[in-house]
This record gives structure tokens, C-alpha cells and sequence, in this order.
């Protein structure tokens, strides 16, 4: 048991009859008293910084625990097993060869560079291009990959179809005209303005149109949500439909790591936490 002498003399007192303490056992009523009695004798403007430590030691006492089990509390509050230490960081998450977290530790991860200068046309090529010589440009080709129900003129002009979205989940009917043919557009999954700024720059004007014009980059979509989007990065815009999220975040690794593009930070963090649910999810092709 802590001695008398040592709690008195801390706070300036001489031990006297009425302050000292009883040799009865740990857990002995007594001994609340005589700490009840300590506290009192103690002058007014050390009494609050006594009481803390003196309640703890009667709590010591009344149970019959020895001080030495205690952890004592050190500055601010923090308990002795906290002094000097930090949250220990969050582990790395890894992904199995092959997969879309396995491939996203590949990329770089370096600020996002100015968006200065960045023409649509002029860094990525007119929209649609016929950059596979398949005689048809890349919207149509999009459209006939993944809408339903088909009509076409000729072998390929798509005039109307079925998309099941999958921003959304919604089905979407498309039906080309002026005013109508917006509300399916082909969406960069990799928006061009976020590829410029992640390294497009530097990949030359070829990469760029093929980037652009890429089947693995592009989706045929609801064009409001597409508008919403604009051209956001994973870390400020996920689909609406959360049940995507894990395709749609491994497409954008799959396309950045083709391209040898890189991600930020926030990027990369939000690509880890969306993988983490699903962290088999595949790369793509």
C-alpha cells in the first residue's frame, strides 16, 4: 500500500494523527475515511489537484488491487501505454495477381498537372473517329456493343435500341434524332480532361485518339448522369448505382495503367476503398 508520507508530503503536509492511515487491509472502509480526512486537511488551493489522483489511489485501495497494476495517467490525460504513441497506420491493401487492386498498386501516384491548354479536338481528335477501319465510328460501334433490340440502317448507323444502364440500372431507350440522341451518350469512363492531367500530355497525339476511341474506355450511358459526372475522378463521382462500382473503378484502373497514366492520391484512396468490398474484382482487356 502507497504510504501516507508519500501522498502528505506531496502536497506540502506534515503527517499528523488525524491524517494518517489506517493498517487496516485493502478494501477496509477504513481507509476511505482516512483519505476522506487527508483531502480536507489540505490547503484550499491544492484540494482539486489532489482529488483526481487521491480518488484513484481509494479506488486502489477499496479493491484490493496494488499500484502497481495501475496505469497511471500521464500528460493530457493519456494513460502511461499512450504516452509518445501514435494510431498505427492502416494496413496496404493488396490485391491477387490479376486483379483490378493488384493492378492499381502499379500505377503512379503524383499530383494532378494543370488543365491548361486542353482542347478536346485538338489533344484527342475529333469525336467519333474510325480509329480500327472497321467503317464505322466509335459511337456507333459503342452503341451497337451495348445496347439490345437493335434497328440499324445499313450495317452501321444504330437508330434505336434498349440500354439497360448501368450508372443507374434503369433501362433507357434510345432513338437517334436531334432531340432525343442525347439521352444515350457514350461516356469516357477515363473523362479525357482527367486523362490530360494525369499524364496524356506526355503519350503523344495517336495514344491520345486511340485513348479516346478505346472500346475499354468507353460506355454507352444515361446522358444525364454522364452530364453529372462531367469529368470527375473517382474520388469526387461514383455511379448512382452503388452495386457498379467495383466494374466501374476497375475499368478506370484497367484504361490508366493501358495508357501509362498515373492517379492522385484521393484517387487512388477512393479506387482502394470501392476494391476493398470486392477485392477479386478483375482488371480489364
Amino acid at each position: 500500500m502507497l504510504a501516507e508520507s508519500t501522498v502528505l508530503s506531496s502536497h506540502g503536509l506534515e503527517r499528523s494523527p488525524s491524517t494518517r492511515l489506517s493498517t487496516a487491509r485493502p478494501g477496509d472502509p477504513r481507509d476511505a475515511r482516512s483519505y476522506a480526512r487527508i483531502v480536507s486537511a489540505l490547503p484550499r488551493r491544492r484540494a482539486s489537484a489532489a482529488i483526481a489522483p487521491a480518488a484513484l489511489l481509494l479506488v486502489v485501495l477499496l479493491s484490493g488491487c496494488s499500484t502497481s497494476e495501475i496505469d497511471w495517467p500521464g500528460p493530457s490525460g493519456a494513460t502511461g501505454g499512450d504516452q509518445g504513441g501514435s494510431a498505427a497506420p492502416s494496413p496496404t491493401v493488396t490485391g491477387a495477381p490479376g486483379s483490378a487492386l493488384a493492378l492499381l498498386a502499379t500505377l503512379p501516384v503524383k499530383g494532378r498537372a494543370p488543365k491548361t491548354g486542353y482542347d478536346r479536338v485538338g489533344d484527342f481528335g475529333q469525336a467519333w473517329l474510325d480509329v480500327d477501319h472497321n467503317g464505322c465510328d466509335t459511337r456507333n460501334d459503342i452503341l451497337g456493343r451495348d445496347l439490345t433490340r437493335i434497328v440499324r440502317q445499313g450495317t452501321c448507323r444504330v437508330l434505336r435500341g434498349d440500354r439497360l444502364d448501368p450508372y443507374t440500372g434503369k433501362v433507357i431507350h434510345f432513338v437517334r434524332g436531334n432531340a432525343t440522341s442525347t439521352l444515350v451518350q457514350i461516356d469516357h469512363v477515363v473523362p479525357l480532361s482527367n486523362a490530360w492531367q494525369t499524364g496524356a500530355q506526355a503519350i503523344g497525339m495517336s495514344a491520345r485518339e486511340h485513348l479516346a476511341n478505346d472500346p475499354l474506355n468507353l460506355l454507352a450511358v444515361d446522358g444525364a448522369t454522364n452530364e453529372q459526372k462531367s469529368d470527375s475522378d473517382a474520388a469526387s463521382w461514383l455511379p448512382p448505382r452503388r452495386s457498379f462500382w467495383c466494374s466501374y473503378v476497375a475499368r478506370q484502373i484497367s484504361v490508366k495503367a493501358k495508357y501509362r497514366l498515373w492517379v492522385t492520391t484521393a484517387e487512388r484512396d477512393a479506387m482502394r476503398r470501392v476494391l476493398a468490398t470486392c477485392p477479386t474484382q478483375p482488371g480489364y482487356r
